[in-house]
C-alpha cells in the first residue's frame, strides 16, 4: 500500500472514530438533566428483580442524573454532585476550598511533576473559586461547565491525581486491597491516573478521605431480590454528601 493510500485510510478511520464519538456525545451527555428515578423502571420492566429493587429505592431517592459511561463516571459524577451541593452551602465551600488549596503542595511533595500538576490544579481551582463568593456561578453554568469536555476532563484528571496521591500516602492501608504483585505506585500509574479507567470502592475511600467528603454508593445488581439495594459509605462511618447509584461498571448521581 502506498503512503498516500495509507494516509487516506488512516484519515477515514479517524473520521469514523470522530463520528462514533459525536453520536455517543449526543446520546450520552457528560452530565445529563435531572430525571425522576422511576425512569429506570422502564429500562428494567421485563426484569422483576430490578423492578423490585428500584421500587424500594424510589422510597428513599426521588431523582437521577445520568453520567456518560466512559470510565470516568465515578469522578465526574462525584465532582458534579459535590460542586452542586457547594453552590448551596457557603461555609462548606470555604472549608473545601482550603482543603483543595493544600493538595497541590502535598502532591508535589510526593513526587508528582510540578509543571503538569499546576495546569490541572489551576483549572480545578478556577471552577472551585466560583462555587461561592462574589463571582459565584449558578447551577445552569455548572452543568454547562461539566458538559464542556475540555474543562470537565481537567476536573476529572485532578480528582484522579488526588485519589492517586491519597492511595500512595496511605499505602500501608490500601495495599491490602491490591491483588497480584503490583506496587501501589504501579497500580496508580496504570489504574487510577489514566483517563477512562474504571473505579471501585478503594478509589472511593481514597477520594472521600483525601477531600474529607462522604460518599454513599447504592448498589443495584441482580443480588438477593428480597432485600433493599445495599448502600456503602466511603470512608466508613462518614456523613454522606454525595450519593451515587452503581450498576455493574457504571455510576450515576442520585438525589434524595
Amino acid at each position: 500500500m502506498s503512503f498516500l493510500n495509507q494516509e487516506i485510510q488512516d484519515e477515514g478511520i479517524l473520521n469514523q472514530q470522530r463520528q462514533i464519538e459525536k453520536e455517543v456525545a449526543e446520546i450520552h451527555p457528560l452530565i445529563g438533566q435531572l430525571q425522576p428515578l422511576t425512569c429506570l423502571l422502564q429500562e428494567y420492566m421485563d426484569d422483576p428483580i430490578y423492578v423490585n429493587k428500584l421500587t424500594k429505592l424510589t422510597n428513599v431517592y426521588h431523582s437521577l442524573r445520568r453520567v456518560r459511561p466512559d470510565g470516568n463516571c465515578f469522578y465526574r459524577g462525584f465532582g458534579f454532585s459535590y460542586f452542586e451541593r457547594l453552590l448551596e452551602n457557603e461555609d462548606e465551600w470555604k472549608k473545601f476550598k482550603a482543603i483543595v488549596m493544600g493538595t497541590k503542595d502535598q502532591l508535589i511533595s510526593q513526587g508528582f511533576p510540578k509543571f503538569t500538576l499546576e495546569d490541572f490544579f489551576d483549572s480545578f481551582m478556577e471552577v472551585v473559586n466560583r462555587l461561592g463568593g462574589e463571582s459565584k456561578m449558578d447551577a445552569e453554568e455548572l452543568h454547562r461547565i461539566f458538559n464542556d469536555s475540555g474543562t470537565s476532563d481537567y476536573l476529572v484528571v485532578y480528582l484522579r491525581l488526588i485519589t492517586s496521591g491519597q492511595l500512595q500516602k496511605e499505602e500501608d492501608f490500601y495495599q491490602n486491597f491490591l491483588e497480584g504483585d503490583k506496587s501501589m505506585k504501579e497500580f496508580c500509574q496504570q489504574e487510577v491516573e489514566p483517563m477512562y479507567r474504571e473505579s471501585d470502592h478503594m478509589h472511593a475511600i481514597a477520594l472521600g478521605s483525601g477531600l474529607n467528603v462522604g460518599i454513599r454508593v447504592v448498589y443495584l445488581d441482580r443480588g438477593e431480590a428480597t432485600t433493599n439495594p445495599p448502600e456503602h459509605d466511603f470512608p466508613e462511618d462518614c456523613i454522606p454528601s454525595v450519593y451515587l447509584l452503581y450498576r455493574p461498571g457504571h455510576y450515576d448521581i442520585l438525589y434524595k
